[in-house]
C-alpha cells in the first residue's frame, strides 16, 4: 500500500468499490444485521453504473483490538458477546462488516476517489461493550487505519437518527493515548447515546425544518476541509420519517443530504468513505423499503464521483 500523504488526495471519477460479503448477513436477524443482503440483492438486479461490488477480507483481532478492549474483543470473537445474541450474530459476521470498512478505508487511501461497505451497527459501539445493536465501531476502526496508513486527519461524518456516542468516547481514548487526528461531526434527530461537545467532537440534535440547513451550515464550520485525509461518512436512513425518524423528513430529504455531503467532499477533493448506519423496517415499511433508501446513498455517490448521471 502507497503512502498517502496530506493533502495528496488525487480524487478521480474511477470506479466506486461497494464491499459486501455474505458473510455480513445474519438470515432472518434484526434489520441492522439482515439488510446488507437486501441491498446487495438490489445492487445486483439494476446495477448502479460507475460501481462495483466486490468481496472484503475480514478484519482481524489485531484491527479490532487497536480502538476496543481486548477482553471484549475476545469474548465476541469467542462467541460470548456482542448485541445480537437473539439472532446469533457471529465472529465472521462482525469481522466481515469490519472488514468492508477497513478496505474501503485502504481503497480510498490509496486511490483516492469514493468507497463504501453495505456495513452497519458501528457507531454505538463502546470501548468494552456493545450498545444499541453495535457491536465493534467500525467508524473508530476505520479511522485508526486510517492514521496507521499515513492519514493525519480524519473526518467521522455522522447523520445517523442517533448520536453516535460510542464514537466520541472511542476518540478520546484514543486521544488519551496520544493518538490524535480523528474528529466527529454529528447531526442526529434522537437524543440516544447523546454526549457532550468537546473540541474533536461537535453534536448537534434538530427537528425536521432545520435538518437540512443544520447539516449545511456543519459542513461550511469544518476548518480548513482541504486537510482533511479522510472522511468515513455514516450515512444513517433511520432519520427518514418511515424508517424510524421523524415526520418532514422524506426521501427528498434524504436525497438532498447525499447529495450535499458528496458535493462539499469533492469540492474539497476528500477521498469518502460510506456505510450504511440505521434505517428499520415496520409494518407498513419493508426491509426492501429500508434498501431502496440505502440506495440513494450509492446513487449519489456515482453521481458525484464516478460522474453517472441517475435518474
Amino acid at each position: 500500500m502507497k503512502q498517502h500523504h496530506e493533502n495528496q488526495h488525487h480524487v478521480t471519477g474511477s470506479q466506486i468499490l461497494i464491499y459486501f460479503s455474505p458473510d455480513f448477513v445474519v438470515d432472518g436477524g434484526f434489520d441492522t444485521i439482515s439488510k446488507a443482503g437486501v441491498l446487495a440483492d438490489l445492487l445486483v438486479a439494476r446495477p448502479i453504473a460507475g460501481t462495483e461490488i466486490v468481496s472484503p477480507a475480514p478484519a482481524t483481532r489485531n484491527d479490532i483490538v487497536a480502538v476496543h478492549d481486548e477482553f471484549y474483543v475476545d469474548q465476541v470473537l469467542g462467541g460470548r458477546g456482542g448485541q445480537f445474541s437473539g439472532d446469533d450474530e457471529s465472529a465472521a459476521s462482525v469481522l466481515a462488516t469490519t472488514g468492508g470498512v477497513l478496505r474501503a478505508v485502504e481503497t480510498v487511501l490509496e486511490t483516492g476517489g469514493c468507497a463504501g461497505s453495505l456495513s452497519s451497527g458501528l457507531h454505538h459501539a463502546k470501548y468494552d461493550h456493545g450498545s444499541g445493536y453495535c457491536t465493534f465501531n467500525g467508524l473508530v476502526i476505520g479511522a485508526r487505519k486510517a492514521l496507521k496508513l499515513g492519514a493525519r486527519r480524519v473526518l467521522i461524518l455522522d447523520l445517523d437518527a442517533h448520536c453516535g456516542g460510542g464514537t466520541k468516547e472511542l476518540i478520546g481514548l484514543l486521544r488519551d493515548r496520544n493518538i490524535d487526528g480523528i474528529e466527529q461531526v454529528d447531526v442526529s434527530v434522537s437524543s440516544f447515546d447523546q454526549y457532550h461537545n468537546a473540541p474533536f467532537a461537535q453534536l448537534k440534535i434538530v427537528g425536521a425544518s432545520e435538518y437540512l440547513s443544520t447539516i449545511e451550515q456543519s459542513l461550511s464550520d469544518i476548518a480548513d476541509p482541504q486537510s482533511i485525509d479522510l472522511v468515513i461518512y455514516n450515512a444513517g436512513m433511520d432519520p427518514h420519517e418511515k424508517a424510524g425518524g421523524v415526520t418532514g423528513i422524506n426521501t427528498e430529504v434524504i436525497r438532498r443530504r447525499e447529495a450535499m455531503v458528496f458535493e462539499w467532499s469533492k469540492s474539497h477533493n476528500l477521498p469518502i468513505v460510506w456505510v450504511l448506519a440505521g434505517g428499520y423496517s415496520g409494518d407498513s415499511f419493508t426491509k426492501r423499503d429500508v434498501a431502496e433508501l440505502h440506495r440513494i446513498t450509492a446513487e449519489e455517490a456515482a453521481r458525484v464521483y464516478a460522474g453517472i448521471a441517475t435518474s
